[in-house]
């Protein structure tokens, strides 16, 4: 690598960062020195508001005002009250988004409703290319119900749709592959589904805070997504489903718990549905995470969807310019294109795993997935286009120096 090649892009950035829309933001983050975070696709950073907010949770609402805080610190509400925060994150009008359990949980609710929902119709659409545990409980929801479950890229989404005419009950798909970064036509594939009569449920979790999602504007009918990416509520952190208000009165979820009770108090054998979207509640929500996650969220403020998506085109295009001048063996797999792409880069190369372990060495963090792709997070509240310049520096010191063939560097953890 010419160890100049970078130089004028190093200059560039800090002009960027100086005129950056969201150059104040990542004050709000408790990031450590030296380091250079490209992994808030995976595990967002902290943001500098949650300890004091988990101190007074623990130490007030919970170790002295103890079970009272049900009510006097809207414990009971919070569930409801963060939906609609990360609603209008993903675009979402107020009463249509909750947040409870777990992804995989989520998307187990909203696919069995969905299919519950369009009776008589036999065939679930998704991506081969999912994350596994969308496959997977694709997979179990077909077996349970007795569903063809059929594997469509989302390329070929409409197409297949339009195909699949009114025996389609389910389109179910990423909106941001998770390997490759490529962003998917969420619009047009909800358009063709509803052109069949079919719905279709879309998981968020790698576009959720990190640019617009357009949910009642693009009228989707279903929505999953996590909460400790790109919210950067902590690992853990409860995940987020979303009901188009005009399914909500009939959504028949298959967990219904006593929290998601229209009178959870009443404690009646029957069940009876909450309205609206508290029915898809299910058990005690976990508080702790949840109002770590709320008071995440609260480094938004101020910040538009559309802001969000502006800084992080900017960052992953500079990247993407920087890691072109190094001219390395490095094929770049995300789109270049600016609308086909999400918020991180992922290039491919067959010592991936040992170039990340050598570049968290040296303090950028990004991480691995299988089989050769190293993929890098562009937050946008928090990284810096002097981040990605120095990033693309490193990685191509790294990779002229050959120190990602050491040993030490292609030991795997638990967590890779």
């Amino acid at each position: 690598m010419d160890r100049t090649a970078l130089d004028p892009m190093t200059a560039r950035a800090r002009d960027l960062d100086a005129r950056a829309e969201l150059r104040a933001t990542r004050a709000r983050f408790r990031l450590p020195a030296g380091v250079i975070y490209l992994d808030g696709n995976s595990l967002g950073a902290l943001p500098d508001s949650v300890p004091a907010a988990i101190a007074e949770v623990t130490t007030q609402e919970w170790g002295e005002r103890l079970i009272r805080s049900w009510n006097e610190a809207g414990w009971w509400e919070a569930p409801l009250r963060v939906g609609d925060q990360v609603g209008r994150l993903v675009g979402a009008a107020p009463g249509q988004v909750v947040v409870t359990d777990s992804t995989s949980v989520n998307l187990f609710k909203l696919m069995v409703g969905a299919a519950r929902l369009r009776p008589g119709r036999t065939l679930v659409l998704t991506d081969p290319d999912s994350f596994p545990t969308d496959l997977y409980l694709a997979h179990s929801v077909a077996r349970l119900l007795d569903l063809e479950l059929r594997r469509v890229s989302p390329t070929d989404a409409v197409a297949a749709i339009a195909e699949a005419a009114d025996s389609l009950a389910l389109a179910a798909f990423s909106h941001v592959d998770y390997r490759t970064g490529e962003r998917w036509d969420l619009a047009g594939i909800t358009a063709a589904a509803h052109r069949v009569g079919a719905l279709v449920c879309w998981d968020l979790c790698h576009s959720a805070g990190a640019m617009e999602v357009g949910l009642d504007e693009a009228e989707v009918d279903l929505a999953v997504g996590c909460g400790y990416k790109y919210l950067n509520g902590g690992p853990g952190a409860p995940a987020f489903a979303y009901v188009a208000e005009r399914h909500q009165a009939v959504f028949d979820q298959p967990l219904p718990g006593w929290t998601g009770h229209a009178r959870p108090f009443a404690m009646t054998a029957g069940y009876v549905p909450a309205p609206g979207i508290a029915r898809l509640r299910s058990g005690t929500p976990p508080l702790l995470s949840l109002l770590a996650l709320e008071a995440a969220l609260g480094a938004f403020d101020g910040v538009s969807p559309a802001g969000l998506r502006r800084q992080s085109l900017s960052l992953t295009t500079l990247f993407i310019e920087a890691v072109d001048a190094l001219e390395q063996s490095l094929e770049v797999v995300t789109p270049r294109e600016p609308d086909r792409r999400g918020s991180q880069v992922s290039l491919r190369h067959p010592d991936a795993f040992a170039i990340v372990q050598a570049l968290i060495a040296r303090g950028v963090i990004g991480d691995f997935r299988e089989p050769d792709l190293i993929r890098l997070g562009f937050a946008p509240l928090y990284v810096t286009h002097a981040d990605a310049v120095q990033a693309a520096r490193q990685l191509g010191e790294v990779l002229d120096s050959g120190e990602f063939r050491r040993p030490e560097f292609s030991h795997r953890g638990a967590v890779t």
